[in-house]
């Protein structure tokens, strides 16, 4: 046999697509494609950091149920801080700062005095500071932040409190844990609270859900209880934002109205995003469109634990209108994890592990603002810094969904001028998955961006290419450099 010397990189690509672009519709590949001897490396991707969007940035929830060692967590946090700037990401969610009922084991979801924020003796006990430390170190953690161009979002908890002292409850007839004062979990003397405060009252006998501490439930239509979160020049709200605080992270919304969240910000400020635990896209738009602020896109949870876990099955996903993200992406804050799911012993109310970078692949290439859980990061760091830095540069333009079906889901971002966009390709088979795609490439070779695939296919003159997802996996496509 002849020995064929000196053909050159351009002729095998161009060989490599013409034999991927023979292959037709999808099929399975046990065998390995033709492609695959050819190596993808560094060399053949652009330099993306030309791409980066004016509005680039991921959301980071910067804490998990019970996060360890008690009383350091805003040092561990300050750590981190750096490595995050570098990944892209522009925000970080901390835990409601404020003293819980809880003392040292609080979390922040049960709180009793909204101004001790670790200064403060509560109800004779040695320890000031909160889980997560002291006020002197949460000062310091957000400075750091802002010094890595990183915003800080306090979590709000305005809806139910904790941690008072007895008194009896003439609405209720019955003793209640409901007076909050100098004497009994109310250190600060800020906002001292009484019965009259909460549900019911000489006001109104309830407000929406109060499915946590129904009894010391605040009543927001209480003057006083407005002034104090927001109204006053020394409010909550005020003194969060004094902290150093840039936006606020909206605790179970259901257990109050949209229109306080609304108030809030018109008197505050800054970014929000409000926890409207929900799979129903309606009631999500229904919220955002009342309150003025974002969500977290609980459909689109929902839809990708279905598609991935329970139906395994990606047909869902290319459905009109099934997550806020759809309805409205401006508005949605899309998310795979936070510390609610990651500790609920419901799988349907999870995404599991092993399905977790196809869920992270998914929210960071459509449209939406999404949230890197803070575990998911440590876990899968290598993988999610490729996928963040995709996110914030080629993840622009029209969404367009080119395949939805069993196994696989395929979706295109159109690009915007030199930005060329890219090709999302989700395969949950147990098989390499290839297909034959129009692209807004005619001519180009591709590559795939996160290193999944080795295949380098070229476009045709009609811009259609034959592109791959491994097995269980997903790869990201766009052009190579010229």
């Amino acid at each position: 046999m002849k020995k064929i010397t000196n053909i050159s990189t351009k002729t095998i690509l161009l060989l490599g697509g013409l034999v991927l672009g023979l292959t037709g519709c999808s099929e399975d590949d046990d065998s390995g494609n033709n492609s695959e001897a050819i190596i993808t490396s560094q060399s053949l991707k652009m330099d993306l950091t030309q791409f980066e969007k004016e509005d680039a940035g991921v959301f980071m929830q910067a804490f998990y149920w019970d996060v360890e060692p008690i009383g350091d967590w805003y040092n561990v946090v300050g750590e981190k801080v750096e490595d995050w700037a570098d990944s892209g990401i522009n925000r970080i969610w901390l835990p409601s700062p404020s003293k819980g009922a809880s003392g040292s084991f609080s979390m922040g979801y049960d709180p009793m005095d909204y101004f001790d924020v670790g200064e403060f003796s509560q109800r004779g006990e040695d320890n000031v500071e909160t889980r997560f430390g002291s006020r002197q170190e949460l000062e310091d953690l957000i400075q750091k932040s802002h010094a890595n161009d990183i915003e800080v979002i306090a979590d709000v908890v305005m809806g139910h409190n904790s941690g008072g002292g007895l008194q009896y409850n003439p609405y209720r007839d019955a003793e209640v844990f409901s007076l909050f004062n100098e004497e009994n979990g109310n250190a600060s003397g800020k906002f001292n609270r009484n019965f009259e405060h909460f549900h019911p009252n000489a006001i109104v006998d309830s407000d929406e859900e109060a499915l946590f501490f129904a009894e010391t439930d605040l009543s927001h239509a209480v003057p006083y209880v407005q002034e104090w979160l927001w109204g006053r020049d020394d409010s909550v709200g005020e003194f969060y934002k004094s902290l150093g605080f840039d936006g606020w992270r909206f605790d179970y919304v259901k257990s109050f109205a949209p229109k306080w969240v609304k108030a809030w910000n018109d008197k505050i400020g800054g970014f929000s995003v409000g926890e409207n635990f929900d799979g129903n896209q309606q009631v999500l738009k229904d919220w955002v469109d009342a309150s003025g602020s974002p969500a977290f896109d609980f459909a689109c949870f929902y839809r990708l634990d279905e598609t991935l876990d329970r139906a395994q099955d990606l047909t869902p996903l290319g459905e009109a209108d099934n997550m806020l993200r759809k309805l409205d992406p401006n508005m949605a804050v899309t998310f795979v994890a936070n510390h609610d799911t990651e500790k609920d012993e419901n799988p349907d109310n999870r995404i599991s592990y092993g399905n977790k970078l196809l869920a992270y692949s998914y929210i960071l290439t459509h449209d939406g603002y999404p949230t890197i859980f803070y575990l998911d990061y440590e876990a899968f760091k290598g993988q999610l810094k490729t996928l963040i830095q995709i996110y914030n540069t080629l993840a622009v333009g029209d969404v367009e969904i080119i395949e939805a079906n069993k196994d696989e889901y395929i979706m295109k971002r159109s690009g915007s001028g030199d930005n060329p966009g890219l090709i999302l390709y989700m395969n949950i088979s147990k098989q390499t998955k290839q297909r034959v795609v129009k692209t807004n490439w005619a001519g180009k070779t591709l590559v795939d961006y996160t290193d999944n695939s080795r295949a380098t296919p070229t476009a045709d003159a009609e811009g259609n290419a034959t592109i791959q997802a491994p097995p269980g996996s997903y790869s990201i496509w766009s052009i190579t450099k010229e």
